[in-house]
């Protein structure tokens, strides 16, 4: 039986088990692929201590650097599919059978950290123009789009946010919003929509994206007058929320409406004892990479702690 099973190639998961190595707990790190949100991105400059890095090159450098230290204490499990985490017997230190699509693990504890994937725009030319004008990360790919006209779409926290950032380069913003009410918080609300750069669009449904080489117009439909109008803009930032990676695990711990998966922010502990979540599986209020990392390693030291008090 391992001290501890990670569930995750991302940042977290990357993270958690360079910690895990260095604390010395005998672990088995099990990961479909080293892909997380950002490896679509051209250009990552938010990541702390490297100025700029393809989303591609840095899957490969959270590799290397996990490989670099696992030496004989991290397992490392490629190619495998988490189908489902289960109690191994009633009593709270028994452990934990994690099953993948090829085989089975047993672990004193578990940390997941399989991330989310962004709900995609789906209207025609959406697809044709991913990474060509239309991104899914405001913080990877805003400054791109400098002194740009661009739109962004949604309605919540993660929109308003999203447009708060591009306000700080981007000639326009445009926030388009199927409904008639924003879900963000009105504070927020109020204090993006206040800057003149700001326009937003209520009841505006996306039905197209037109181009060339790159983006150049977003198509809409007035939701109360059926209208169809044409925006121009170079950049498109969606922001309609995203799907977590957490179907394996629902039968086992406290969940959100929405999948996340509900953890104590002071160490990432989740409803079940011996069970910890870090990243954008989570329910934590912001999702980033350098955040991710911050909770997995909290979710390590609590970890390092249960194991060795327990």
């Amino acid at each position: 039986m391992y001290d501890l099973a990670i569930i995750g190639g991302g940042p977290a998961g990357v993270a958690a088990g360079v910690y895990a190595s260095r604390k010395r707990l005998k672990t088995v790190f099990i990961t479909k692929d080293w892909n997380s949100q950002s490896t679509v991105s051209e250009g990552i400059e938010n990541w702390i201590g490297t100025v700029k890095i393809s989303g591609i090159d840095f899957a490969k450098a959270l590799e290397a650097h996990l490989r670099a230290y696992a030496a004989d204490v991290v397992d490392i499990q490629t190619g495998e599919l988490c189908r489902k985490i289960a109690k191994i017997g009633a009593d709270a230190g028994s452990g934990f059978e994690i099953t993948t699509d090829t085989a089975s693990y047993k672990a004193k504890t578990v940390l997941i950290a399989t991330g989310s994937t962004r709900r995609k725009l789906v209207v025609p030319g959406a697809d044709a123009y991913e990474h060509k004008g239309i991104t899914y990360c405001a913080s990877c790919d805003g400054p791109v789009f400098a002194g740009q006209d661009v739109a962004v779409i949604g309605g919540g926290n993660a929109a308003f946010e999203s447009a708060a950032q591009l306000l700080a380069y981007c000639k326009s913003v445009t926030l388009l919003n199927r409904s008639d009410e924003f879900r963000a918080d009105p504070v927020t609300v109020k204090k993006v929509l206040s800057n003149p750069k700001m326009h937003a669009l209520t009841g505006a449904v996306p039905v197209e994206v037109k181009g060339g080489k790159f983006v150049n117009a977003l198509v809409y439909k007035d939701k109360d007058s059926g209208e169809i109008k044409e925006l121009a803009v170079t950049g498109i930032f969606v922001e309609i929320g995203s799907i977590p990676a957490t179907d394996f695990a629902k039968d086992l711990v406290a969940m959100d409406a929405s999948g996340h998966i509900v953890t104590d922010p002071k160490t990432q502990a989740t409803s079940v004892e011996g069970v910890w979540a870090a990243g954008d599986a989570t329910d934590g209020l912001y999702h980033q990479n350098n955040i991710a990392a911050g909770d997995a390693i909290k979710a390590l030291e609590d970890i390092y702690v249960h194991i060795h008090t327990k």
